[in-house]
């Protein structure tokens, strides 16, 4: 019998005061795709993508104004591959 590939599920994590801190995919727990993290008053404050659970390409940090502050290309670790 083939073996059935886990589909990606929606994830939400919220600050204490209920606001949402960080929403993206996982495959059995482990994040996949695209996500994105949000300081409490909802600007975004990072977002990347995952492969196989560890950042890959290129992640981008936002100011507080919501504003492009910097990114970051993640490099594969030693052992892995691209």
């Amino acid at each position: 019998m083939p073996t059935r590939k886990a589909s990606p599920r929606d994830h939400i994590e919220y600050h204490k005061d209920g606001s949402v801190w960080a929403r993206g995919q996982t495959v059995n727990g482990v994040p996949t795709g695209y996500w994105e993290w949000f300081r409490l008053d909802g600007t975004r404050m990072r977002a990347g993508y995952f492969e196989n659970g560890e950042q890959a390409g290129d992640w981008t940090t936002y100011d507080k104004k919501g504003q492009v502050y910097k990114v970051t290309r993640m490099k594969p670790k030693p052992g892995k591959a691209s």
